[in-house]
């Protein structure tokens, strides 16, 4: 009996280390099924051998850390997917992704640094185009990217209030996918601009709807979440409620699931300035009160989004993309 007991531990030792994982994460899940799924998900991550694709469990390797959400959404880590397959998958859909970015007032002081680490490490081998919404066209500077990425500068407004240029933005990437964007890329996503990537980010990243996991998800305990709880806000979350806290800083999918996103976060923002109400983290609060409703087809791990201003953990073996050090009371008034 006790040698049957220690094979069965042996054998489905990454099973308990993910629902320990995942109890961490999760602890006081609201509704019930949300444990039966939590078992579902690492039942079939476990047991699933032999499938092939984008996260074929074959290639897995972690065992600290969550590979599964509650609803079966991938999650993208160092360790857990084979770029050259993928590579060799995703050049036969000869696809065009867009990344729209917003370079306004003294943000235009990053661009160059963006860019630059973008035409190095983003999608290399991929056509990508680069939106670069900035109210400073003539400050661009000159950078000599791949054959296969072009840069589009667009000129756009600015506005007195930094929260609102922030706020913005979702009404901009809405109308300019459904004016032009939908006919020119597959997948669109959002960066910000103060950010520099570090390593390759590939086509891991691309899905239906993709969220990246915010790297202050790992440093507070889930009910410090920064989610809007004022009830009167088009943005609230109730308490008690939610999953992952997502982070605006790097959002996407394809044209279409953006352009869902995009045109029911500014809907939010819009009703909320009727009544008088600015969600706590503006346009980001608006993007959580929508993927907790319309989960995602893909997470991207903290690798995808480091904070400079957190210690990094070992859980994250590649820092892939991180916010660029600065003082936000100089750049932001």
């Amino acid at each position: 009996f006790h040698l049957q007991e220690d094979i069965f531990r042996e054998k489905n030792t990454t099973f308990f280390i993910q629902l320990s994982l995942m109890d961490k994460l999760l602890h006081n899940c609201p509704k019930e099924g949300h444990l039966h799924l939590i078992l579902k998900s690492l039942m079939l991550a476990n047991d699933r051998e032999g499938i092939s694709g984008p996260l074929d469990p074959s290639l897995i390797q972690r065992t600290d850390v969550l590979l599964v959400s509650p609803w079966l959404a991938p999650i993208v880590w160092e360790g857990t997917f084979n770029r050259d397959i993928l590579n060799a998958q995703y050049r036969q859909k000869n696809f065009v992704v867009g990344v729209a970015t917003f370079a306004v007032k003294k943000y235009v002081r990053f661009i160059e640094g963006f860019l630059g680490s973008a035409n190095k490490f983003f999608l290399s081998g991929h056509r990508v185009n680069f939106y670069l919404f900035t109210d400073h066209p003539e400050k661009v500077p000159s950078i000599n990217l791949a054959p296969e990425k072009r840069l589009f500068i667009i000129p756009v407004q600015n506005y007195s209030r930094w929260q609102d240029i922030s706020m913005n933005r979702m009404d901009i990437i809405s109308n300019h996918i459904h004016s032009h964007w939908r006919y020119e890329v597959d997948y669109l996503y959002s960066m910000d601009i103060d950010v520099q990537m570090f390593e390759h980010i590939g086509v891991e990243i691309i899905d239906t709807l993709v969220g990246t996991i915010s790297s202050w998800q790992y440093t507070k305990p889930r009910d410090s979440n920064s989610y809007e709880r004022h009830p009167e806000s088009r943005a609230a979350i109730p308490h008690g409620e939610g999953d992952f806290y997502y982070a605006a800083s790097f959002y996407g999918g394809s044209v279409s699931e953006v352009y869902k996103l995009t045109t029911a976060c500014f809907k939010g923002v819009t009703e909320d300035r009727a009544n008088g109400i600015e969600a706590k983290w503006h346009e980001e609060s608006h993007l959580n009160k929508y993927l907790l409703y319309h989960k995602p087809t893909r997470l991207l791990s903290p690798e995808y989004y480091w904070d400079e201003e957190l210690i990094r953990p070992r859980i994250i073996r590649v820092k892939r993309l991180s916010s660029v050090r600065k003082d936000l009371q100089e750049v932001r008034f």
